[in-house]
This record gives structure tokens, sequence and C-alpha cells, in this order.
């Protein structure tokens, strides 16, 4: 017998392939858009709870680089990661990024530099977040010290961006910076008063004001010969927080206390001369009644 070759039917199956979703023409674009969607929002809460801890721990000035030394990392580690999942190589980016470094650092010197110039008041913190700081003719609280400039707030409430190289080439003033700050209030009186008894006056209104601090104590210091004053200062110590209301209160109290000492603030005083070296521009007074155009004074 020849060979019986049996055959056995199967039905046809036809294959069904089931697409991974993750995958977009062979690329996992979606997954790496998770991952961007989801880390960024996390990188975000993270810093924001690592700066809220340091703030209620250290101050706002401490939140302010540990926010950012914590959100920008975390931001790089998942660009990186997102390239990587899209079948990107990073040694041909790394190559590229150099050479497109170079010609941006070259078109970008001033932001280079105050980006290194804020590392630098970041480290130093010659001021932080909330202080009264005085640069050149401006005068603010501080807002925020980001990576380009810092901003200040002025008393009449506008904003001022100052670039951090500017603050690390020129000088500075933080106002706030210490606990107390003295007040240094000059008065003027008229030669013919006694000058001791001006000193026991500005002591007395020190010292019985409660907001003045009484160490270090209160002291008059005598300024000079002025051109129509004898010239003192009154140098005496408060809080930082109230210096302003305190100030303007004791020149208040030395207005109100030398008019009822009867004490004169002189105001300065103008001679007329007609071109002679010696002689005044003459004026002779005539009449003691009312004053009539053109008749009250002759010469």
């Amino acid at each position: 017998m020849g060979d019986v070759k049996i055959f056995a039917l199967q039905e046809a199956v036809p294959a069904v392939e089931v697409p991974d979703v993750l995958y977009v023409g062979g690329i996992p674009l979606l997954r790496a858009a998770l991952i961007l969607v989801i880390g960024i929002p996390a990188a975000w809460a993270i810093a924001r709870f690592a700066r809220d801890y340091a703030i209620r721990t250290y101050d706002a000035q401490k939140g302010l680089v540990v926010h950012k030394s914590v959100f920008y990392p975390a931001v790089l580690v998942i660009l990186v990661t997102v390239l990587r999942e899209l079948g990107l190589s990073l040694t041909p980016l790394l190559g590229a990024a150099g050479i497109v470094g170079i010609a941006v650092g070259f078109a970008s010197q001033t932001s280079v530099s105050n980006i290194i110039s804020g590392f630098f008041l970041l480290a130093e913190a010659p001021f932080k977040v909330g202080d009264v700081i005085k640069v050149g003719e401006t005068t603010g609280v501080v807002m925020t010290i980001d990576m380009l400039s810092v901003k200040l707030r002025t008393f009449d409430n506008q904003m001022v961006r100052i670039p951090n190289e500017a603050l690390v080439k020129t000088e500075v003033t933080t106002v706030t910076r210490f606990p107390i700050r003295r007040m240094d209030i000059p008065v003027g009186i008229a030669y013919k008063e006694d000058a001791g008894r001006i000193r026991e006056i500005l002591l007395e209104i020190a010292t019985a004001n409660p907001r003045v601090l009484m160490e270090p104590e209160p002291i008059v210091i005598f300024e000079g010969y002025g051109a129509s004053s004898v010239d003192f200062k009154l140098a005496s110590w408060t809080q930082t927080p109230i210096f302003l209301p305190v100030r303007n209160e004791l020149f208040e109290e030395i207005k109100a206390r030398f008019d009822a000492e009867g004490i004169e603030i002189p105001f300065p005083h103008r001679s007329l001369y007609t071109g002679s070296d010696t002689a005044p521009f003459p004026i002779r007074i005539v009449s003691d009644g009312p004053v009539e155009d053109g008749g009250a004074l002759e010469p």
C-alpha cells in the first residue's frame, strides 16, 4: 500500500494583534507624556513642601534656596528620562548643546552674569526676602530674589527690578538687617538760647517716650555753629519695625516742647547790600500805622 497521508483540518483562526497603547508608531509617546504630566507637578509639590519646611525652620531666604535646589534638578531628571523614553541618544544632544551653548553664551553674556551673580547673592545672603534695602536712590522691600534679578516694592507701592549683577557691583544698604536702629534728629536753636537747657530738654523728651530704648542710652551731640543757628543732634535708639513712627513722634514732641518753653527755632537770615563792602541796603521805617501801597518804606 502506498503511504496514506492524513490531513488534519483545522479552522483557520486569524491572529489578533493587541496594540500597546503606550506606543504610537513604535515610540512611547504616551508614556513620555505621562512622565511629564505626573513628574512636573510632583516635583513642584515636593519642592514646595521643602520650601515651606525651610521657611518654618529657618527663614524665607533659606526656603527660596531650598525650593530652587529641589525643583530645577528634579525637572532636569524628568526631561532626561523623557528623552530616553523617546529613544533619543543623549550623546549627540550634549554635543549639539555644547555648540549651541557657546553661541548662546556670546549672545547672552549679561544674562549669564546675572545668573552667576544670583548664586553669589543667595550664598552670601546680604539681605533676605522681606528686608528693606537701599540701592542708589531706590529704597524698598525685597519681594523676590530670582536668578536674573531682585524685585523690590517701594513704599509708594511700585515694583522695581534690579539686575543681580548691579547688586553685586554696587553698594547695597540693608536697612532692616539688625533688630534696632538709631534715630538721628537734627535740632537747630537760636544763638541766644541756653545750650545746656536744650540738652536737658532733648534728653527728657527721649527718656519720656516709652518706645525709645534706654540701652543704648540717648545722647545729644553738639554739631556746630550754623549760619543762623546752633546745631544739635538727638541720637536715640528704637526697634527697627517701629523706626519711622517713633522718629515722627520725637519730631512732634520736640516742636511742642520748644513752643511751650519759648525756645526759638531760627530760620535762615539774609542781608542785602547795595555794592559797598560793609554798608547794608538802607531801610527806614517811617510809620507804625497801617501799611499803604508805596508809602510804608522809603530809602
